[in-house]
């Protein structure tokens, strides 16, 4: 029974023996953090596809199991040429983070920039946290910087076509991207046609500008203002815009439809709209029609409101066309009543088109014949007459 026991103490201690060895491989190979003192530094995504120019963070974990906090050094053990990184802690750069005993979550972050120069390939940045020379832990990020588009920057606008009348103004809202891996100066030129202007002013600003630099990868509103030349003619116009820099030329075409400019004017050649007339006698008025517009006036038509028992005709009734700019004469035939007294009458002529019209109010003052008048007089003459022969014949009697 002794040699049993004994046996059976020794094959408890080898198994004693075995566990504590096993132990001690577990935790020199099952997580840093725990064979390096207790520290272990981690991060969400240590593993990330990036552009050249990117500016990056990462949200740092740390995990203490020495049962007791810590204040633990931070540092970068290796960053690829150009690159630029640092920690942050509560909006400060960083040194140190205090790690309290158990997990301690976004703790601190790892801020990296990465150079617009930057070539596509892998590359890996060490960071590395300790608090002693047993107490450490590294971390290393593997990034991969993606190959640079070629000819994706543009100049564009949502809504390119866009409606209005003569000597109205369009605006347009453009972007211009730039997204090459460098700064650019753009200079803007367009090619509208003679005396249009044409303005390229950048979003939040209130003045123009002929140039504008853009950060690589980066976008820039911009509203394109384009004012027509007072007598431009109804019609679609394409207005090319262009935003040039030192390597690529971009272009955006914008569409400005004129719609016509109605306007129509009735006057006369001297512009007087007064004269006189006599009762059942006809009088001739010389009109003047005129079209202001910039699109011509196709069948006005010629009407009057006169007094009671007036008349008035044209010589032209419906003028077929006014071009635009231009004046037409038309002869108007006025005769009043031919029991019309004297005095002041007010007759309207009215010109109107399918499109616009305009009308005109004369002041008609209406004379008496004198004719009469003579009658009258000579009438009194003779009678006077007559009786300066009576009292001339007969007065001495």
């Amino acid at each position: 029974m002794k040699a049993i026991t004994a046996t059976q103490n020794k094959t408890a201690a080898q198994m004693i023996m075995a566990l504590f060895i096993m132990a001690v491989l577990f935790f020199a190979a099952g997580g840093k953090a725990s064979a390096a003192g207790g520290l272990q530094m981690s991060t969400g995504y240590p593993g990330m596809t990036v552009n050249a120019g990117d500016d990056l963070s990462f949200s740092l974990d740390f995990s203490n199991t020495t049962g007791a906090g810590m204040a633990a050094s931070l540092e970068t053990v290796s960053l690829p040429e150009g690159w630029k990184g640092y920690f942050t802690g509560n909006g400060s750069e960083v040194s140190q983070v205090y790690v309290k005993s158990g997990d301690n979550a976004g703790a601190a972050t790892y801020s990296l920039s990465i150079p617009d120069e930057a070539a596509s390939g892998d590359y890996e940045v060490v960071l590395r946290a300790f608090a002693g020379a047993e107490t450490s832990d590294t971390l290393t990020l593997r990034l991969k910087v993606a190959a640079e588009e070629i000819g994706s920057s543009s100049f564009e606008s949502q809504y390119p076509e866009q409606e209005g009348a003569s000597g109205a103004s369009f605006s347009f809202e453009a972007s211009l991207v730039n997204n090459s891996a460098s700064q650019q100066n753009y200079s803007f030129s367009s090619n509208a046609p003679a005396g249009w202007t044409v303005s390229f002013t950048p979003s939040g600003e209130s003045s123009p500008v002929n140039s504008i630099t853009v950060e690589p990868r980066q976008s820039q509103a911009i509203t394109i203002g384009v004012t027509p030349s007072v007598d431009a003619q109804a019609g679609d116009y394409t207005i090319s815009c262009s935003a040039v820099s030192a390597g690529e030329t971009l272009k955006t075409d914008l569409k400005a439809t004129v719609t016509g400019n109605y306007s129509l004017d009735v006057s006369t050649p001297s512009g007087r709209l007064s004269t006189e007339a006599y009762p059942n006698k006809q009088k001739e008025i010389t009109l003047k029609l005129t079209n202001n517009g910039n699109t011509d006036l196709k069948n006005v038509n010629l009407t009057a409101t006169t007094p009671d028992g007036w008349s008035m005709s044209f010589s032209q009734p419906a003028v077929e066309v006014i071009e635009a700019g231009a004046s037409v004469e038309v002869t108007a035939r006025l005769t009043p009543a031919k029991d019309a007294l004297s005095g002041d009458y007010v007759v309207t002529v009215k010109a109107a088109g399918s499109e616009t019209s305009d009308t005109a109010e004369f002041r008609i003052s209406v004379k008496t014949e004198t004719v009469w008048g003579i009658v009258g007089v000579l009438l009194i003459v003779c009678v006077f007459a007559g009786l300066g022969w009576v009292f001339h014949k007969y007065g001495r009697r």
